[in-house]
């Protein structure tokens, strides 16, 4: 399976130390308890690699067609769906859905539409758990305003972190042109996405349901 490519120094950094903790282990072989705590660390060591492995894994999505559809940025658990004026980027009235990442999910972040990135602007903030809706006002955020031409609208994406997660990453920038389901970040350990739409637009999904990116379709288009 692909790894994410945000992971690949953390993962040589912990199979390295492992190495390092089992080759000191096996030096110190029959010389107390020294060679116990080195054997011991590498073994914590190796788990977490592993657990690096799994966490920045990257498989490949099949992205439904369709012009008018809205495919989940994330995967995880819808939290919410409501109406709320968007007056960063949208400039109005505007339908949001939030998506929970746990620390189980994959992490890598997708395009829900098609089309330019006009806008990307970051925030600072604090870290409160992404699952609790002061997180969404508060937390550290980076905002991704992306326009479509196939049906004309404005759709923007937030990749929100949380308690665990403190590293946002966003690869896009103004003027890259995104397809719909394409990679363009991720964030470390655990968070919150958010989409908002145009007013108009149907939900396809319900609060609870799980959602996979770059496949699950959370909308269509008005």
């Amino acid at each position: 399976m692909k790894i994410a490519r945000e992971g690949a120094p953390i993962i040589i950094a912990l199979i390295g130390i492992h190495l390092v903790c089992l080759a000191g282990g096996l030096w110190l072989a029959g010389k107390g308890f020294r060679s116990g705590i080195f054997l011991a660390s590498a073994f914590v060591f190796a788990l977490l690699a592993l657990f690096s492995l799994y966490f920045f894994r990257d498989p490949e999505r099949n992205v439904p067609p369709g012009g008018k559809l809205v495919v989940s940025p994330a995967d995880g658990r819808v939290l919410a769906l409501d109406d709320i004026p968007e007056e960063q980027f949208i400039r109005g009235p505007a339908r949001r859905l939030s998506i929970f990442m746990n620390v189980f999910d994959v992490h890598v972040n997708r395009a829900p539409v098609a089309g330019t990135v006009k806008s990307k602007v970051y925030r600072k903030g604090k870290f409160f758990n992404a699952s609790l809706d002061k997180a969404s006002a508060g937390n550290e955020a980076l905002s991704l305003g992306i326009e479509s031409s196939d049906p004309p609208c404005r759709v923007l994406v937030r990749q929100i972190a949380g308690l665990i997660a403190r590293r946002i990453v966003c690869h896009s920038r103004e003027g890259d042109r995104l397809e719909r389901g394409e990679r363009f970040g991720m964030i470390r350990f655990g968070s919150r996405v958010e989409v908002y739409l145009p007013a108009r637009s149907t939900w396809r999904v319900a609060v609870g349901d799980r959602v996979v990116a770059g496949e699950s379709i959370l909308a269509e288009l008005p």
